[in-house]
């Protein structure tokens, strides 16, 4: 009877107040701040579109500002800040900055803030511009591992904030065009855009590019996405016969003249953190930062792929789509090693994230490790709980003493009248 006495309270109080309070953002010269979104790397020439998913949802969750809210985006330069105005090659729309197109000189911090008589509330987003004619098309790749004989299917990611046109994607491999049209007997084919290599081979690996014209203010601007597939696995073969070389050799040569080659013993990478199996919570709608740290040798830094996968896809391939994303790798030395960090942002974390299995995989010519971790709603009953026994208990004490005055029993009349007689004199 009691624990239902204190459930229904758990109910009573979620339904009138709701969920728990979300805890403080951070705060810097009287701003709020809200967590960093992930990195853009792009190469100048083409048209880039900033926007702050995660500053946004935090607005959204915490119902900090109206739909129709006004934004400022600066550019931050140390000493002063550049707002942007106007219909120049740099022009501010509502939430996001357009860049038609980017510069080189375009590279640094922006900062979105929304400010009115109560808050004042700042996201930020560094962008890095390479000229084309230096740019590492790894730094601006987004990684995607594959094991031999997977369907593999990715798309051109990142496209979400463009008008396109109808043309087709253009996909082209190592800097060279992909002939991936269905009928001409190769292994990959188009699909509304996205790229389809089934039963991958150690072959397919490589980097691919997507390039499509984008429709902005009425005029084309071009747009590219590197995508870097990595395979792993042996391709099958074909077994054939072929002759014992040592039942031919000549029977001269002593066994002892063979000489021994020694290669190189390369350590494969290790996931530092998370541990397999680790459970991160984040409440319903919030969002949620995590870090995948891996220790490799640092000659084998650039060749060391570290990703995170939701039910075996990329993030960028996955139905979470926006809310999740992937980016900020970076790489420090500890010791006589290099680790390697990266970061994964999901903007808003719902039921359905619950169920997927989020893995976080790490691979070089050393070998390959993965581990699982899972997501969790946290159960703010726990918390409601010791709210409620409180509320319970005071609700059962005032109703104990109310009904104490109630049903108090009455002394009689006639005993006070007979006290009263007895005490009086004649």
């Amino acid at each position: 009877m009691v624990r239902f006495v204190l459930i229904f309270a758990v109910v009573i109080i979620q339904y009138v107040y709701g969920r728990p309070p979300l805890p403080p953002l951070p705060m810097k010269d009287g701003c709020y701040l809200v967590s960093p979104e992930v990195e853009i790397f792009r190469v100048e020439g083409e048209a880039i579109i900033l926007s702050f998913p995660v500053f946004v949802r935090v607005l959204e969750v915490r119902k900090i500002a109206p739909p129709a809210a006004k934004f400022i985006i600066t550019k931050d330069n140390g000493t002063d800040s550049v707002s942007y105005q106007g219909e120049g090659r740099v022009q501010q729309n509502n939430k996001q900055l357009w860049f038609l197109p980017a510069k080189a000189s375009d590279s640094g911090e922006y900062i979105c803030t929304y400010r009115n008589e109560t808050y004042c509330v700042t996201g930020s987003i560094t962008l890095h511009v390479y000229e084309s004619s230096s740019v590492d098309i790894e730094k601006l790749s987004y990684p995607i591992s594959a094991t031999v004989g997977e369907n593999v299917k990715f798309r051109c990611p990142s496209l979400s904030d463009f008008n396109k046109t109808d043309r087709l994607i253009e996909w082209c491999k190592d800097s060279r065009p992909a002939d991936f049209k269905l009928g001409r007997g190769g292994s990959s084919c188009w699909d509304r855009g996205d790229l389809m290599i089934p039963a991958v081979r150690r072959s397919h690996a490589g980097i691919y590019t997507c390039q499509l014209r984008v429709l902005i203010n009425s005029q084309q601007y071009n747009v590219s996405r590197a995508i870097l597939l990595h395979v792993q696995g042996v391709d099958p073969t074909i077994a054939t016969t072929e002759p014992d070389l040592s039942t031919t050799s000549n029977p001269g040569l002593s066994s002892s003249s063979s000489s021994t080659v020694h290669t190189p013993i390369i350590l494969p990478p290790v996931i530092m953190s998370p541990q397999n199996g680790t459970i991160f919570e984040s409440s319903h709608g919030s969002g949620l930062e995590l870090f995948c740290t891996v220790l490799a040798e640092c000659e084998m830094v650039d060749s060391t792929v570290v990703t995170w996968l939701v039910n075996g896809q990329s993030v960028a391939s996955s139905y979470l789509d926006d809310r999740a994303l992937q980016g900020g790798r970076r790489v420090t030395r500890v010791s006589e090693s290099c680790q390697i960090e990266m970061r994964l942002i999901f903007v808003s974390v719902t039921e359905e994230d619950v169920r997927i299995e989020l893995k976080c995989v790490t691979q070089n010519q050393g070998g390959m490790q993965e581990v699982i971790v899972q997501l969790q709603l946290e159960d703010s009953s726990s918390t409601w709980l010791v709210v409620a026994a409180v509320a319970v208990s005071f609700f059962l004490t005032v109703v104990s003493i109310f009904f104490y005055v109630l049903f108090k029993p009455k002394r009689k009349k006639k005993m006070d009248y007979i006290l009263a007689r007895q005490s009086s004199t004649f």
